[in-house]
């Protein structure tokens, strides 16, 4: 991994709160990154899909869902900055978790949102 391409990658926040929330969640669907985010699937997954070619994601079918982790081949220089950044500005995913959060907390989650 080229630091200038994983930093390039966190410079856009939607990129960015989606790999701090795969950090602190280890795995989620597309729906539940659109729900924490408040965007649309086509940009979601546009950014995913960047955060996937520059190897950093990765993902895996289970029927029409799509989910994403970090990839366990991210050095471990990028998983620390992940890290750190979650540490040092908590208030940065605040929003985008309290929404994960509340959809978790219903149990049609899956089905209401993919």
């Amino acid at each position: 991994m080229e630091p200038i391409l994983f930093y390039k990658s966190l410079a856009d926040s939607t990129r960015l709160t989606c790999l701090l929330l795969l950090q602190q969640e280890g795995e989620l669907c597309v729906c539940d990154l659109m729900a924490a985010l408040g965007e649309s699937q086509p940009k979601v997954s546009r950014h995913l899909a960047q955060l996937r070619r520059n190897a950093i994601l990765l993902d895996r079918r289970q029927g029409q869902w799509v989910y994403y982790q970090i990839n366990p081949l991210l050095p471990n220089w990028a998983i620390n900055v992940l890290n750190e950044t979650i540490q040092s500005a908590p208030t940065f995913l605040g929003q985008a978790q309290q929404k994960l959060t509340l959809l978790r907390a219903n149990p049609n989650h899956t089905t209401a949102l993919c």
